[in-house]
């Protein structure tokens, strides 16, 4: 099977059956961002547990390029400390601009390496990580 073609099922499979999405019980950081040139939206909600993602999820509209993406995403930083999911952040930005990235940090979000040909697909892929790089500025860390 063709790497290609086994991305495509991993992006499919997420925006199909997304992970980590409605509503978190309780308190929770939240953002909502709108990608206004196709119009895709997302609405994160994060708890913190010591500085640990205890708890992600998402709602949202759009393509399944930006839907699939913010339900990776859940999956990839979930249990993470936030320092490292922002620095998850930091190398999927660079993997979809087609700059040199850290492989072993990304694992399976490698699925949306080939957005990087697609320029106009780069804000759909990156809404999500976009509303988590809020949530990290919110809460006083920078990258």
């Amino acid at each position: 099977m063709q790497l290609d073609e086994l991305y495509r099922q991993v992006i499919m499979d997420h925006y199909q059956h997304p992970r980590n999405q409605g509503d978190i019980q309780g308190d929770a950081m939240k953002v909502d961002l709108k990608n206004p040139t196709c119009g895709d939206e997302i609405h994160l909600q994060m708890a913190l547990e010591d500085n640990v993602v205890s708890d992600v999820r998402f709602k949202g509209a759009g393509c399944s390029i930006s839907m699939s993406s913010a339900s990776m995403m859940t999956e990839a930083i979930k249990g993470k400390p936030l320092d490292e999911a922002l620095l998850i952040m930091t190398e999927f930005k660079k993997m979809i601009r087609g700059e040199a990235y850290d492989e072993d940090m990304l694992g399976d979000l490698e699925a949306l390496s080939g957005i990087s040909k697609f320029p106009a697909r780069v804000k759909c892929a990156t809404l999500a990580w976009n509303a988590l790089e809020r949530i990290g500025e919110n809460h006083g860390h920078t990258h």
